[in-house]
């Protein structure tokens, strides 16, 4: 039985920048929330995701698919 689900480059490198997209937006959402978490006048600002952190995170995605 033959795999007719593969994906163009293109398909595959848009998903895991969407998947990179919500790593980095989780990763930066529950740093907010531990900010919460500290006492009035002890808490931090958190530093939006950028667009490097996010290619960033996709090259490892994209570096562990091309793994054999």
């Amino acid at each position: 039985m033959s795999d007719n689900t593969n994906k163009s480059g293109y398909e595959l490198r848009t998903e895991l920048l969407g998947m990179a997209m919500a790593i980095v937006s989780e990763r930066t959402a529950r740093s907010i929330e531990n900010e919460f978490l500290k006492p009035e006048g002890q808490r931090g600002s958190v530093d939006a995701w950028t667009t490097e952190e996010i290619l960033t995170e996709a090259e490892k995605l994209y570096t562990f698919v091309q793994k054999k």
